[in-house]
């Protein structure tokens, strides 16, 4: 045969051989002991508060271990989800929660038992909260502790909606020429603590007299326009002293807002209103 008629070789592709394709394993979700200690829930409430907490990391506490393959902060979430989040966990029976997966009837009885003392310390909370409902009410709370004072103190009273205390904090110690309120402080305090609609400030003078100086004015009425800027109504400011107490409201320093009423209570060892 002619070179010309001679057949071309039939292409052959090279032989690779196939390499498997490795699949990467979901890694196990990580076991409380596991975390970081500044990630585990135990840890995080001893150091920044149960109410920095996640609610899935709350109940984790409550449950204390997970299931099989399943930690317990996961279990946690999955009950969460399932019950419709903490007001549907309330809600639920020690039997429903029982049929939950990861849970049965001791868990159940214990989240249940957990809840329920939440509720009664709710209400004992909300009946032990002294009701501010005029500035004699404030001055007898507030004074007995303030009016003897050898230094000048400035507190907060943070108020619900129908001026139950929630708190005090201390907004301020040296006067307010010396360290001044400042309304950053006041109203950061009361936008972090649930249900607080309003603040009263106070603080004394420890002269004995409790008559206004033109800083306790300056800074009364910066409190109230921050007040009205975020929302949180300033209901008044007391200055206590040996001699009595001044309501800033009554002496005509600010208006608006709802404020307090003008009720009285006796006088005792508590000074009524100065009249300075």
């Amino acid at each position: 045969m002619s070179r010309a008629g001679a057949r071309a070789p039939a292409f052959v592709p090279a032989q690779h051989p196939v390499r498997p394709v490795a699949v990467r394993e979901r890694a196990a979700p990580l076991a409380v002991r596991e975390r970081a200690p500044a990630d585990r829930p135990r840890e995080r409430l001893a150091a920044l508060g149960a109410s920095a907490l996640s609610d899935a990391e709350v109940l984790a506490l409550i449950l204390r271990t997970g299931m099989n393959g399943l930690g317990v902060l996961d279990l946690a979430a999955r009950v969460l989800t399932r019950a419709g989040g903490p007001a549907g966990l309330a809600r639920a029976t020690p039997g429903e929660l029982a049929r939950f997966p990861g849970l049965g009837p001791a868990k159940a009885a214990e989240v249940v038992a957990a809840l329920e003392l939440g509720r009664r310390a709710a209400r004992a909370l909300a009946a032990e909260r002294p009701q501010i409902l005029s500035a004699a009410d404030a001055a007898a709370l507030l004074a007995p502790r303030l009016a003897p004072l050898d230094h000048e103190e400035s507190v907060a009273l943070l108020l619900d909606q129908r001026h139950r205390v929630l708190r005090e904090v201390t907004v301020g110690v040296g006067g307010v020429a010396q360290s001044p309120m400042d309304a950053r402080e006041v109203f950061a305090a009361a936008l972090r603590e649930p249900c607080a609609a309003a603040v009263l400030v106070a603080h004394n003078h420890p002269s004995g007299d409790p008559s206004p100086s033109p800083d306790d004015v300056a800074v009364t009425r910066r409190l109230a326009g921050a007040g009205e800027l975020v929302g949180i109504e300033l209901l008044d400011h007391l200055i206590v002293a040996g001699a009595g107490w001044v309501s800033l409201r009554e002496r005509g320093v600010f208006v608006g807002g709802a404020g307090l009423g003008r009720r009285r209570v006796a006088t005792g060892a508590m000074p009524g209103p100065s009249s300075m």
